[in-house]
């Protein structure tokens, strides 16, 4: 029997930046939250000796562990899944702060097409366009509906940059000016431009200059040393939840986070939700706290797992295509790559930042004309310097060994002498890509793992080699003297890392029937239920998630007081 506690105002499920935001946001409204976070508490001290490549980088020593948590994962529904045992594809972030500790920090504005793909891509190319299969919808809100809370993220973060040539209007500049223009970004960003390209600094939470936020918070500027992805940031210079708006809730006094607190269901009584069950990882107590609100902000899987072991929403079914949750699982096309290797050129490529980049959006939503090319959408294009750490950056030239002497040596040759220009490309939904529990495999306690469903389509193989050969032409005006390029995009491998960009499952829109919740990510079918975060998203940009989470954060927290206020649907 749980123990249960005296009710609050709010319970979040998950302490990273939607459950950050939106318990700063309420906290400051006198409403009293409870954050339920299942890791351990962080604190900026913790990152003063992170350099450690082996511990963070290889052995994910910030990530969910494995044993007792995993996912499973099938390519189709005729094989059965299986669950993923090590770390590949993406990372899920474990403690206070979520995967906002350890992410890059780049910041990207999905464009005005993403938020009405389907009407946009209909009106220019006809129903023709979307193949078979294909669940795309618009989401149920406009760019310009979207923009102001984008501008709130961006200078709660403090986000360095310039204006995109190619992107929908902004109400103001960043806060912030770009970050330094290094001599490979200076090559790449030449190299566009005779291509009659239009590149521009990539959008960075890696303070260019020193900040003081809205709320007071005043953060250090980045010092270059390329440990962002998957460490924690010493100086506070790269944005995240701890050093944001974990302090400016925590200071109104009306905020508590419980540490080691893993919430294993969500409590309902008839169309609404009463509070959480969740478990002390510490001692094993299960606990019951009752709450007038609940508000889901745990990562994408987390939030479907819930609610479906909660009984909460209708689950989606692949056969008929009805129900909602764990509908339209999205991730990511990141392997329009290519490499260059430069005979009399060397690069400080070992410094950096996470988000220290050019980029160009030429060939990102509907900025190109698709009636030539069999898919929709696209990608940003771009040249990131990152900081090049030495145990995963060795690559040699195609056709030379991988093993042995000369391998050896032109591991060192060419150290420093290698650019890659990548492209991110977009994820769009198919009627066969979902999220479910799985029926076999269970995590530590008992409850069932969840399941994607998920493979690369000829959609996504199309726009990969696309965006490739517009890579291996801009290292070409570089002039790299060898470049090796990616050739065929083949079935997706859930064991080579590509990104931690997991969308969709509880998607939002305009109908009931097709969407799991209203453009304050409030559930239609239990009004005082808010689910925040990608989960959201009815498919993946060729962007980055984070600020376009950061940005719906901060409008369901305006929503949730609202509802708070008067009760019901919230408009």
């Amino acid at each position: 029997m749980a123990r249960k506690l005296p009710k609050v105002d709010v319970v979040i499920i998950g302490v990273g930046w939607a459950g950050g935001i939106i318990a700063s946001e309420l906290t400051k409204k006198g409403l009293k939250v409870v954050g339920l976070e299942r890791g351990k508490e962080r604190k900026t001290e913790d990152y003063f000796m992170v350099h450690d490549e082996l511990r963070y980088a290889l052995r994910y020593g910030m990530m969910q562990d494995l044993s007792k948590e995993t996912i499973t994962f099938r390519g189709n529904e005729r094989i059965r899944a299986l669950p993923m045992r090590q770390y590949g594809s993406f990372l899920l972030g474990d403690g206070l702060g979520g995967s906002g500790i350890h992410w890059n920090g780049q910041t990207f504005r999905f464009l005005p097409y993403d938020f009405e793909i389907y009407s946009k891509t209909v009106e220019r190319y006809g129903k023709n366009k979307i193949p078979a299969g294909m669940t795309i919808q618009d989401w149920g809100m406009t760019y310009d509906q979207i923009e102001p809370y984008y501008d709130k993220f961006e200078k709660l973060t403090g986000i360095s940059g310039e204006k995109n040539p190619l992107a929908g209007k902004r109400s103001s500049d960043y806060p912030t000016p770009p970050m330094k223009k290094s001599p490979p970004l200076q090559m790449f960003e030449e190299a566009s431009k005779k291509l009659k390209l239009h590149p521009y600094m990539m959008p960075s939470a890696n303070l260019s200059e020193s900040y003081t936020n809205p709320d007071g918070i005043k953060r250090a500027a980045c010092q270059y040393c390329g440990y962002c992805e998957r460490f924690g940031c010493e100086y506070g210079a790269k944005a995240d939840p701890v050093v944001t708006v974990i302090p400016v809730a925590n200071k109104t006094g009306n905020f508590e986070i419980r540490t080691h607190s893993n919430v294993r269901r969500i409590l309902k009584n008839g169309n609404k939700v009463t509070g959480v069950m969740y478990t002390d990882v510490t001692t094993g107590e299960d606990i019951e706290q009752p709450a007038d609100i609940v508000v889901l902000t745990s990562y994408v899987f987390n939030n479907i797992r819930l609610l479906l072991m909660s009984n909460v929403g209708k689950p989606y079914d692949p056969q008929s295509g009805k129900g909602v949750i764990g509908k339209n699982y999205a991730y990511q096309v990141i392997k329009g790559n290519a490499v260059g290797f430069f005979e009399d050129k060397e690069f400080n490529t070992f410094a950096g930042a996470g988000s220290l980049g050019m980029v160009l959006d030429d060939y990102n939503g509907d900025n190109f004309d698709h009636s030539k090319v069999d898919f929709i959408h696209g990608g940003m294009v771009s040249l990131s310097q990152t900081g090049m750490r030495p145990i995963q950056n060795n690559p040699v030239p195609g056709g030379k060994p991988t093993w042995g002497k000369e391998f050896k040596e032109k591991s060192v040759k060419y150290a420093n002498r290698f650019l890659s220009v990548g492209a991110q490309g977009s994820s769009m939904p198919f009627k066969h890509h979902f999220l479910d529990l799985d029926p076999s495999y269970k995590d530590a306690y008992g409850d069932p793992l969840i399941r994607i469903t998920f493979d690369f389509e000829k959609q996504d193989q199309q726009l990969a080699k696309f965006l490739a050969s517009k890579c291996e032409g801009i290292l070409k005006e570089m002039g790299a003297d060898h470049i090796d390029t990616m050739k065929d995009l083949g079935p997706y491998d859930i064991t080579t890392y590509q990104s931690t960009h997991n969308t969709g499952g509880v998607i939002m829109g305009n109908d009931p029937s097709t969407s799991a919740v209203n453009n304050y990510l409030q559930m239609w079918d239990v009004d005082n239920l808010f689910v925040v975060g990608a989960s959201a998203f009815p498919h993946n940009s060729g962007y980055n998630p984070t600020d376009t989470v950061g940005a719906l954060a901060f409008r369901a927290a305006e929503g949730i007081i609202k509802y708070h206020d008067k009760g019901g649907q919230v408009s």
